[in-house]
């Protein structure tokens, strides 16, 4: 079955990022394909016709989300008349799953096949939304096995794609390289150390990360950090709280951007968790995650999460292949004693970049393809591929 038509809703840039590789994979099987939805400039480059700006979906925190209900009803509204005014082959909902799932689900009602691309942490929290998401949409696409894993457990048709990440990072790390890229000692042992991308978790982490990489390089009068701060501000913050540890003046290298470049030339990585944990996992390097939130917000996960670890590399691998410190146990202490530990014993850490490359190429599945693939198959009504079609 040709394609024709395919509505795409991404709702950030991340999504956008997504669609557009999305889009170029079905247009190289399907040349005459029309896109129409909501896209952002990688999508628009490759064809969208973007209906509303990416930036009417980028909405964050129940008090904002509130504050744009009744315009965010709106567009939800038009999107749903105009999919259904143009019959498009097949929609597709990137991300963004609080929006998507509704406008799925009627669309999906009035006879339209649905495919939503990533899917929501549903199988740690709020798990109760599987029964919505099942009757929203015809397939979910998948970028990690374990939440296909928890779908199939639900009756929801699924396909595990691959990871965009893994695609995009090669398999072959070169630590020499990365440190000479980064004008960085060539010999002895480094430590990246990632503090978070947001204000809040320098706030929470930033000093405890401080206090105790001082520690550790007394102990180790050799080790080296590097420090790639996620944005200008986030180097700022991290530029005035480095003046009050002198003693770190010669021993730490703060870089804005570059982190993947400096997880490579790193022997170790200390991070809180998140996406850096799987790049870091990506790079092929050993880890420690450590994170604090306040306390209320603690309270609150521990109630709701359902899962035995936070860090991807863990719920990948379905074991506990990296320490996480979480809250009262991530202090600059236990910091000090987990990465004394991972620095002294070479051979684990060795064991544990062969174990991250096998997971690496696992997930290194060619996701834009393989999920082109699938949204043929929802369009023609055919069963979702399987895991050795490509």
């Amino acid at each position: 079955m040709a394609l024709t038509r395919v509505f795409l809703v991404a709702g950030e840039l991340s999504g956008d990022l997504l669609g557009a590789g999305l889009m170029r994979a079905l247009r190289a099987r399907h040349p005459d394909v029309e896109f129409r939805g909501i896209g952002g400039p990688r999508m628009q480059a490759e064809g969208m016709q973007s209906r509303f700006p990416l930036e009417t979906l980028s909405v964050m925190g129940l008090v904002e989300v509130l504050k744009h209900l009744p315009e965010l009803v709106g567009v939800r509204r038009t999107l749903y008349r105009e999919a259904l005014a143009w019959q498009p082959d097949v929609m597709i909902g990137i991300d963004a799953p609080d929006f998507n799932t509704g406008l799925e689900l009627k669309l999906r009602r009035a006879g339209i096949k649905t495919v939503h691309y990533v899917s929501p942490s549903v199988w740690a929290w709020r798990q109760g939304r599987v029964k919505k998401i099942a009757r929203a949409v015809d397939a979910m696409l998948t970028f990690l096995p374990f939440e296909a894993d928890f779908y199939q457990r639900h009756r929801v048709p699924v396909t595990f794609v691959g990871h965009p990440l893994a695609d995009e990072m090669p398999l072959a790390t070169d630590r020499a390289t990365a440190r000479q890229a980064l004008d960085l000692a060539p010999e002895g042992p480094l430590l990246a150390v990632l503090p978070g991308s947001r204000a809040n978790e320098i706030r929470f982490m930033g000093a405890t990360f401080l206090d105790a990489i001082e520690t550790l390089c007394r102990r180790h009068p050799s080790l080296g950090v590097v420090i790639p701060a996620a944005t200008a501000s986030r180097q700022r913050e991290l530029s005035t709280l480095l003046e009050s540890y002198p003693a770190l003046s010669e021993r730490v290298t703060l870089i804005e951007g570059r982190a993947r470049e400096a997880m490579v030339a790193s022997d170790a990585v200390l991070l809180t968790s998140g996406t850096a944990a799987l790049e870091a996992m990506l790079c092929h390097r050993a880890m420690l995650v450590a994170y604090k939130m306040a306390p209320a917000t603690h309270w609150l996960a521990k109630r709701l999460v359902k899962t035995r670890w936070i860090s991807l590399p863990n719920l990948i691998a379905q074991e506990a292949l990296v320490q996480e410190l979480i809250q009262e146990e991530a202090t600059a202490e236990a910091i000090v004693d987990a990465l004394d530990d991972l620095l002294a014993d070479e051979t684990a850490r060795q064991a544990l970049e062969m174990r991250f490359a096998q997971m690496h190429a696992a997930l290194q599945r060619g996701a834009s393809h393989r999920a082109a693939l699938a949204v043929e198959a929802v369009a023609a009504g055919l069963a979702l591929p399987g895991e050795g079609d490509a």
